[in-house]
């Protein structure tokens, strides 16, 4: 395994957010209240189709909601990760939906190694129940919906079931994970941990260990992580797999606006030649591509998940928030009046 850890999504978080990873079970240490003094919400279950509970959280803005949020998470990382970006989207009039996928953080039911959750099933089943709960929020009042995707959250947002009625995605290091589509050493590199480490540890250890994933967490269900390692092989990521073809509509029929950012010195997971491979399969949307540079900010390095630390992220979310409200006419026109 390289010093820099090689694949696309790998959860190497706990470095750059300390006291990140939960022992399975727990539920994590949130504040009674958001800075700004508004109450937090209770932990809240959603039912898969399969009768698998997912841990979520709903953020509740201050005043009555004008538009929603759905916050998908990359590879392995707990909802937890992503809780200041979800308050502060809060204080800006969005009500949040954040969740666990199956096997991962508060969602995890029992060890790792027992766990039989396969990749597809966090986009098939676990995207489709949080993006069906959103749905029920907004529906009611016709408010917009903003569908924010990093990493993994974002490149199989395509595969959930309704994805199309969303009015705006908004991505973050969100890549099609063909190895072939990194540039320079790094594609070796990505191409070796796909092609070996990734099967060799997931087989040996019947889960893929924490540390095999750049981090010390639990790490993923095998089976996840076997399907995210074929995946990584195949010409066209995911979207040339034949057992998939039927759910990929989504990515052809979502018409809304999608921003798709890379962060520049993300080049080991989500370099810009695989974002926009990605931003290439949503064919009929509103298309926008764009580059982070951390130093245009005054940032000496973000990566892959530095944009969702608190103190740095504040600098960084009202740029990614102010364009795609700027060009996502419902985003735009229910959110004027802030």
């Amino acid at each position: 395994m390289p010093s820099t850890p090689a694949s696309p999504d790998l959860a190497a978080l706990e470095a750059a957010c300390p006291g990140l990873a939960l022992p399975a079970g727990a539920a994590p240490d949130l504040p009674a209240t958001h800075p700004g003094g508004e109450a937090l919400p209770a932990p809240h279950t959603l039912l898969c189709e399969d009768g698998t509970p997912l841990a979520a959280r709903w953020y509740e803005p201050p005043t009555p909601a004008r538009a929603v949020a759905l916050v998908s998470p990359a590879t392995g990382v707990p909802q937890r990760y992503y809780r200041h970006f979800a308050a502060w989207l809060a204080r800006r009039g969005y009500a949040v939906l954040t969740y666990d996928y199956r096997g991962i953080g508060e969602s995890l039911r029992g060890p790792v190694r027992a766990d039989r959750s396969r990749m597809r099933d966090w986009a098939l089943l676990d995207m489709s129940t949080a993006l069906a709960e959103a749905e029920r929020r907004r529906a009611p009042r016709g408010l917009p919906l903003l569908v924010v995707g990093h990493s993994f959250g974002g490149n199989a947002a395509g595969l959930a079931r309704g994805f199309e009625r969303a009015d705006a995605l908004l991505t973050l290091g969100a890549q099609s994970g063909d190895w072939r589509n990194w540039p320079g050493r790094h594609r070796w590199v990505t191409g070796a941990y796909f092609h070996l480490m990734l099967p060799l540890v997931s087989h040996l250890f019947g889960r893929a260990p924490g540390w095999a994933l750049g981090g010390r967490g639990d790490g993923l269900p095998k089976q996840v992580a076997l399907e995210w390692a074929r995946w990584g092989r195949r010409r066209g990521y995911l979207f040339t797999d034949p057992s998939l073809a039927a759910h990929l509509q989504g990515y052809r029929r979502f018409a809304g606006t999608a921003h798709l950012w890379n962060v520049s010195d993300d080049l080991t997971y989500g370099p810009a030649p695989a974002v926009d491979a990605l931003a290439a399969e949503y064919q009929a949307a509103r298309v926008r591509r764009h580059e982070l540079v951390p130093k245009k900010l005054g940032i000496t390095q973000l990566g892959h998940f530095g944009a969702f630390r608190p103190g740095v992220g504040e600098k960084v979310w009202p740029v990614l928030l102010t364009a795609i409200e700027r060009d996502a006419p419902a985003l735009s026109i229910a959110l004027a009046q802030r």
